[in-house]
């Protein structure tokens, strides 16, 4: 049996990294990989729930600190309940965005949390995914096809240009601190070539037989 991976997709709203997740998804189960495709938050019932009441509403419907909370609710029933048992039988997890979101969306562009976010997730979570691709967007292209989707999910991309710029930025500054885990990806390309870039940039046996 293969051993069970863990990979992730970041990156500000409408970068494109859901789009990624699915065309990954669906080269590795051409490779013959149980693969399971979930979503942060969200991918469990109690965090799909929780889903509801962090992505939708006014932008001042919660503060800074009370997110975080909910993001790590969420995170730790979704790492007991589909990704840890998913990884246990060696499926591949994606899931579309994971803790580095909160880094960046509590930690630094809302708030000086981030000794918080570190502490919540040392002491809840205590897991990092095995590659994680960064998919790096224009902040103002990327919110423009954020706002296009015009769907109910839109409470962050209501914060604007800047926090999405900032977002860039704490992303950006993640992937230098952890070069080894983060790879990032030039999101500026049509889907295909960055699909291709994705999967020059697997771990390597990922697609089966080590």
């Amino acid at each position: 049996m293969s051993r069970g991976l863990f990979l992730s997709f970041e990156g500000i709203d409408g970068s494109g990294k859901s789009t990624q997740a699915r065309l990954l998804a669906r080269h590795l189960q051409e490779c013959g990989r149980e693969v399971v495709l979930t979503r942060e938050p969200g991918g469990s019932e109690g965090a799909e729930e929780i889903r509801r009441l962090v992505l939708e509403g006014p932008p001042d419907r919660w503060s800074a600190e009370t997110e975080l909370l909910l993001f790590t609710a969420a995170r730790r029933d979704h790492l007991e309940r589909l990704i840890r048992p998913a990884l246990s039988r060696g499926a591949v997890v994606i899931s579309d965005r994971f803790a580095d979101s909160t880094r960046v969306y509590q930690g630094l562009t809302r708030g000086d949390l981030r000794s918080a976010v570190d502490l919540l997730h040392d002491k809840m979570i205590g897991m990092e995914p095995d590659r994680t691709f960064l998919i790096d967007m224009d902040p103002a292209r990327g919110l423009a096809r954020a706002l296009g989707r015009q769907g109910g999910e839109e409470r962050f991309e209501s914060f604007g240009l800047e926090m999405q710029s900032r977002m860039r930025a704490g992303f950006a500054d993640l992937a230098k601190d952890a070069p080894e885990r983060i790879v990032v990806i030039d999101g500026a390309r049509d889907a295909d070539a960055v699909a291709r870039s994705v999967i020059e940039a697997l771990p390597s046996g990922a697609a089966g037989g080590g």
